[in-house]
This record gives C-alpha cells, sequence and structure tokens, in this order.
C-alpha cells in the first residue's frame, strides 16, 4: 500500500516517463513541477501533503497556492501573455501549466533568440532543458503560470494578532472601502436637500401658494428618493461584502492558529473558556467592520450638514454643538468605571458558558452518575454571578445615559424653542422654513458626535476581548515545525540517547536519563508501573514534545530536525481512547487521504480485526458514525482507529494500550493480527497487559522515568524484579499466589 503520490489518477491524455512504459497521470507531473520549483528557494514538499479539492482532475493554480501557503511558501498564480513570459529571463523556475492538465518548469529564456528554456518535472536538475518556441509552446501553455518564492518576513497568517492586525486586514479591501466611502460622502450631500425643499415649501409654496413650484420641487423629491434609495443599496451591498470578506479570511486565520497550537497547550485548558477566549475576537471584527465604521461615515455627514447649519443660524448651531460636546464629556467620564464593571460581567459569562460546554460533552457520565442535580447547582451559582455582575453593568450604564437625557432633549425640543424665541424677538434672524431645515439637521450632528465618544466605551471592551482571543491565538505554534524541517524516508531505527524531560509546571522529571536503542523493524513493548514514563516516551516520538534534552534519533536523524507533519504521517498511532469522527465507516479509516481505494481500506480493515463486523452493519463501509460513537461498541471503535493507523502503511507504529478498551475475543484477535501488522515495520507497543507483549523482539521495563532493563520477555522474567512481579500479578491464576514484595503488587498496573 504505497500511497505516497496520493492524488487521483487522471483520464485520457497521460504524459510519459522515460522509463519503459511506466505512465504518470498529469496531475501528478503538475505536483511535481510546484515541488521542484519549490526546492530551488530550499523549502522540501511532500506530495503526500497535498489535498485535492473536490471535482478537479488536476490541481488548478488557486490549489496550488493555498497548497503551497500552507507549507509556508509565499506563491501567485497569473494569466500571461507569450512576450513578458519570454521577457523573464533572469527569473527562478517558474511553473508553466499545460492544458492536458499536466506542467514544465521554465528555467530560463533567450528572448532574442524568441524561446524559453522549459525542464520535464519528473527529470533530474542534471537533465539539460529544451528551447520551446511560442509556436510549440501555445499549442500546449494555458496562458497560466505559477510562481514560487520562500516567505519573507511575517505574513497575514504569522503576525501577532492585535488591533493593528485586524486594522490591515480590512484596509485590504481598498475597493471596497473606496466604494462606500464615495457613496456615503454623496448620501451626506444627499441629506441636506430634503431639508432645503421643506424650507423651500414653507417659504415659498405655502406662503406664496405657487402650485408651479410645488410641481417643480415634487419631481426634485422624486429624483433624489431615486438617488438615495439605489445609493444605499449599493453601500449596504458593498459594506455586506466586505464584511464577508474580512469575516471569511479571520475565521481561516483563527482556525489555522488554533489546530497549529500543540497538543500540550490544550492539555493545560479549560476547552469552554478556551473557546471563549477564542470567539471573543469577533467582537472585533463587529467593531471594526459596524460601529467603527459607521461611526466614521456618520462623520461625513458631520462635516457636510455642519457648514449648513451655521448658514441657517450660528447661534443654533453652536448651542447644538456645546450640548453634543457635553454629551460626549460624560461618555468618556464613564468610560473607565463601566469597562471594570462589563470586564468582570464577561468573565463571569465566559465561566459559565464553559460549564455548559463541558456538561454537553460529557453528558454521558452525567446521565450515568445522576449528575443532574450537582451539575445545576453549579450552573445555577455561575448564573446568579453573571445576573450580578449584569445587573451591575446596567446600572453603572443607567447614569450617563440618564446624565445625557436632558442634553439630547435640548438637542431635539430645547433647540426648536430657542428658535422660536429668535423668530418672534429678531425678525429676519431665523425664518420658519430655515428653523424647521435646522430642527431637521440638527440631530444629524449630535448623533456622530455621541457615537464618536461612546467609541471609546466600546473601544475598552473591544481590547478586553481582543486580549482574550490574543491570550490564546498568539501562543507558540507548531507552525514552523509543521513547515519546515528534513522529510527523510522512515524505516523506524530509534536511539533514546540520554533523554530528559519534564512537564511543564511539573518540578520532578517525567523521564530520567533515558537511554536505549532498536534496529528498524523491532516490536518493542514498554511496561511499568502508572506513572513510569510510558506514555511520555511516546508522547516524545509523536513530536508531541519537543523540550527534552538529550538526543532522540529516528534513523539516525535528531527528531527535532524532521519536518512534523511528515513525521506525523509517517506513523501509525492507536491511543488507549480514540476518537471518531461524524461520517461513514470508510471516510473515518481514510481519515483526510481520499486518494485510498476502498480495496486499501478492506484490507486495513482486515488488518485490524474490524471487517468481520463491518461487513455485518446494514450499510457495510458506508455506515454512519454518529457524534461520539454512540451507535458502536468500544472495541469496534478500538480496531476501526487500528484499520486508520495501519492504512498508510506506516513505518513505525505506537499502540498506546490500543487493546485495553477490547473484550478478550477481540484483544485475541487483535494480537494474533500484531505479528502480521508488524512485519515490515518498528512497533511501540505500550501495554499493562503483559500476555500480549510476550512474542515481542524487545521488552523495556520503566519505573520512576528510568530505565530499569530492556530484554525479550523470557530474560525479563529471569532477571528483572519489576518484570517479574507484574507478570506474577497478572497471572497468579496459573502461579498460585503472587511471589515478591507485596509493595510492588500494591503499586502494579
Amino acid at each position: 500500500m504505497n500511497h505516497s503520490d496520493n492524488v487521483p489518477e487522471v483520464s485520457g491524455s497521460q504524459s510519459h516517463t522515460d522509463m519503459g512504459e511506466e505512465r504518470v497521470s498529469p496531475a501528478i507531473i503538475r505536483l511535481r513541477a510546484v515541488i521542484a520549483a519549490a526546492r530551488f528557494h530550499g523549502l522540501e514538499l511532500d506530495i503526500r501533503d497535498f489535498a485535492a479539492e473536490p471535482g478537479e482532475v488536476s490541481p488548478s493554480p488557486a490549489t496550488l497556492c493555498r497548497w503551497l501557503k500552507e507549507q509556508g511558501a509565499a506563491a501567485k498564480g497569473m494569466q500571461i501573455k507569450w512576450r513578458y513570459l519570454v521577457r523573464m529571463s533572469n527569473s527562478p523556475p517558474i511553473v508553466l501549466l499545460f492544458k492536458d492538465g499536466s506542467a514544465a518548469i521554465m528555467v530560463n529564456t533567450t528572448p532574442d533568440r524568441g524561446v524559453v528554456w522549459l525542464r520535464d518535472p519528473l527529470k533530474g536538475e542534471e537533465t539539460p532543458p529544451v528551447p520551446v518556441d511560442e509556436l510549440r509552446l501555445s499549442r500546449i501553455w494555458t496562458g497560466e503560470i505559477v510562481l514560487v518564492k520562500a516567505r519573507e518576513g511575517q505574513s497575514e497568517a504569522d503576525a501577532p494578532i492585535s488591533f493593528a492586525w485586524f486594522t490591515k486586514m480590512v484596509l485590504r479591501e481598498k475597493k471596497s472601502l473606496r466604494d462606500i466611502a464615495l457613496s456615503s460622502m454623496t448620501l451626506s450631500v444627499l441629506q441636506i436637500f430634503p431639508p432645503l425643499i421643506v424650507m423651500q415649501i414653507i417659504d415659498k409654496v405655502i406662503n406664496y401658494h405657487s402650485m408651479s413650484t410645488l410641481v417643480a420641487i415634487t419631481g426634485m423629491i422624486v429624483v433624489f428618493s431615486v438617488y438615495e434609495i439605489l445609493l444605499s443599496y449599493a453601500r449596504r451591498e458593498v459594506s455586506l461584502v466586505l464584511t464577508t470578506r474580512v469575516d471569511s479570511r479571520l475565521s481561516l486565520n483563527i482556525f489555522n492558529r488554533l489546530v497549529s497550537l500543540p497538543l500540550e497547550y490544550f492539555e493545560r485548558q479549560q476547552a469552554g473558556n478556551l473557546l471563549g477566549r477564542v470567539m471573543a475576537i469577533y467582537k472585533v471584527r463587529d467593531f471594526l467592520t459596524g460601529r467603527l465604521m459607521s461611526t466614521f461615515l456618520d462623520l461625513f455627514t458631520l462635516v457636510v450638514i455642519l457648514p449648513f447649519l451655521f448658514f441657517l443660524s450660528s447661534t443654533l448651531a453652536w448651542m447644538t454643538i456645546g450640548a453634543a460636546g457635553f454629551i460626549g464629556l460624560i461618555v468618556v467620564l464613564f468610560t473607565g468605571p463601566v469597562t471594570k464593571v462589563m470586564q468582570h460581567q464577561l468573565l463571569a459569562e465566559r465561566d459559565r458558558s464553559a460549564i455548559l460546554y463541558e456538561t454537553v460533552a460529557g453528558i454521558r457520565t452525567l446521565k450515568t452518575l445522576a449528575l443532574e442535580n450537582s451539575r445545576k447547582h453549579v450552573w445555577d451559582e455561575m448564573t446568579a454571578r453573571v445576573v450580578r455582575w449584569k445587573l451591575a453593568a446596567g446600572r453603572m450604564m443607567n447614569w450617563p445615559q440618564t446624565l445625557v437625557m436632558p442634553l439630547d432633549l435640548f438637542i431635539s425640543r430645547g433647540i426648536l424653542i430657542v428658535g422660536a424665541y429668535l423668530t418672534l424677538t429678531s425678525p429676519g434672524t431665523v425664518g420658519v422654513g430655515a428653523l424647521v431645515a435646522f430642527m431637521m439637521l440638527g440631530g444629524r450632528v449630535a448623533s456622530p458626535l455621541v457615537g464618536l465618544a461612546k467609541l471609546m466605551d466600546d473601544y475598552t471592551e473591544v481590547m478586553t476581548s481582543l486580549g482574550d482571543a490574543a491570550s490564546v491565538l498568539n501562543q507558540p505554534s507548531e507552525t514552523v515545525a509543521l513547515t519546515t524541517g528534513m522529510r527523510p524516508a522512515i524505516k523506524g531505527a530509534l536511539v533514546f540517547d540520554g533523554v530528559n524531560f519534564t512537564y511543564p509546571g511539573a518540578t520532578s522529571l517525567a523521564l530520567k536519563d533515558v537511554n536505549f536503542q532498536i534496529p528498524a523493524g523491532t516490536m518493542l513493548g514498554l511496561v511499568g508501573r502508572s506513572g513510569s514514563g510510558k506514555s511520555t516516551i511516546t508522547r516524545l516520538l509523536q513530536g508531541v514534545s519537543r523540550s527534552y534534552t538529550g538526543y532522540l534519533r529516528l534513523d539516525g536523524i535528531d527528531l527535532r530536525e524532521i519536518n512534523l507533519t511528515h513525521l506525523r504521517r509517517s506513523f501509525g498511532v492507536v491511543l488507549q481512547d480514540n476518537f471518531l469522527f461524524r461520517g461513514t465507516i470508510r471516510e473515518n479509516i481514510t481519515a483526510g487521504r481520499p486518494g485510498y481505494t476502498i480495496d486499501d481500506v478492506m484490507r486495513a480493515a482486515r488488518m485490524a480485526g474490524a471487517e468481520e463486523f463491518i461487513e455485518r452493519m446494514p450499510a457495510g463501509y458506508e455506515t454512519f458514525i454518529e457524534e461520539g460513537s454512540t451507535n458502536i461498541s468500544g472495541g469496534q471503535r478500538q480496531r476501526l482507529a487500528i484499520a486508520r493507523a495501519v492504512i498508510t502503511d506506516p513505518k513505525l507504529m505506537i499502540l498506546d494500550e490500543a487493546t485495553s478498551a477490547l473484550d478478550p475475543e477481540s484483544e485475541a484477535l487483535v494480537n494474533a493480527n500484531l505479528e502480521r501488522i508488524g512485519k515490515g515495520r518498528t512497533m511501540v507497543i505500550v501495554s499493562h497487559r503483559l500476555s500480549s507483549l510476550v512474542n515481542c523482539d524487545q521488552i523495556c521495563v520503566m519505573d520512576k522515568g528510568s530505565v530499569v532493563d530492556i530484554a525479550p520477555h523470557d530474560v525479563l522474567l529471569e532477571r528483572c524484579d519489576i518484570y517479574r512481579t507484574l507478570w506474577m500479578q497478572q497471572n497468579r491464576h496459573t502461579h498460585g499466589s503472587a511471589v515478591g514484595d507485596t509493595s510492588l503488587i500494591a503499586e502494579g498496573e
């Protein structure tokens, strides 16, 4: 089952290699071309990391660029004409995409001769390139190229999340922002005309009973209304596109950052609390594309309308600005106290959400142990805490709203009274129509100023939410380890040379001066009491923890120098409690590697002893597994996990208590297959059932983080007290009463 080239075969035309009649699909050739171009920049890519888009026969430029960016490169696909292509003489290797789905590498050009020099991606760099002219190239070339280079500096995906990071993301939508700004300015100008028209109707039409003026004004109203409706629709449409694009990029960045965090970080966090902090980042998105944008758009209105208000009445204009300024001052003064209370409210709500998440995630245990009342009590306490802080926040916010109300009423009503007074006492200062027009526009002036002051309050809350999200998403990630490093062919020889390891926050060593080595193809058993370091060794092998001292070598290469994605794809891992995704049995066994056929799936299921129960199911390999694997037994789930591990044909397999959840019959079936599964590969088996390790080539006995002894089963029974004690304990029914140190028996697994 060698699926190193895990890409669907392409029907139709196919390219040939020079080695006999072997055929290689155009899709493979296209991927090999991209890999060769990336290698020129020092980037080693693995074709097994590529995931084809559904329905794509051969990867498109967009798909290739997406893959390259995921692997730590900078890439761009573009359409280019021959006259520009032939001038790119000093460029690094460029991938040219062909009409049959394949590709070639352009390594140089000769503009004066009108040729480009192409190299076959399937041949080595020592093979001389072939000159191709425009006529020959036009017959096979799509006109598309892919440019590849090493990523320089921090990209959007790598830079720390901050307010500036968010702002840059929004400002990337220059075209949308420009259209929104232009439409907002035009709408601001159009908003002046309705009050002007009202003023004209009062002063000209009603006073002079002019029907012709009314008809003309009606036509203007219709025209302006149509423009305003269309512009408002266009602005909402552009704003919707802007927020959608920002939201999609934000969601992709968040998920990529989250899954690139090391497993150790997730193990130290409460899942519900962690998700609550991450989701708080959407408050920042809402602020930037919502309140902040609308406030600045309203400022356009202020810039346009304010001069017109002074034109109507400078006295009333200054009074309006003064009242709005006092409103803003009150809001700013209350920002600090309100923010402190809001922070407590947000923390209480996040803790309550964590309780809800934990309850749903552990609902089976809750129901089994009848814990409904105790969880209700915890929920009631958290709800009471949320309500207390929410009530405190509401009361705190009620004060500035109450103090602002007299000023707000003055703007909407008091200005009318003052304007009427000026009209009566100073005729000609403010006309009736002008007063009505002023009242229509006055509220539009106060609203942006008050909104600008409230931004301070929102900004503080948003920065709190941003800090919560950044505390998770800015954690050191595995991105560099996942996208860089060596990609050697894995054979499975292991060497532990003075390895020491301490878990974060722990005071004692989990592994102390571990030394042993095994050749490739060895079946190694790991045994010992609880806490002896067995699972820690498997974690180091998987690259979960890389902060060890000493040397851990795989095939002579330090594990920390190997690309983490390549390392984990080369391993098959089966844990004590394995997670299956919602989906069919076939999808779970292939686990995101759609290139495997049903024959591969059936072969893996047969090796894991799962074929028998799968075939009894109504839909066979298309049987849908529900969330939490509730429709299959624990033993069936374990065998599916083993099938998922062996389908990739890994050269090194790790079984960490993999048979502990199996019934005796299933365990006997899997153990019988272990020798066949382990043929040609290194096996590291952690088990507290020593009977399943009897046939191992070597058994490593551990105690308190150190290696006590390593030898075959028969040798350990003779010379290792710990192993002999554990063996006697588990086999007392065949050996009579257990012998040895009773304290050891009491502590045994």
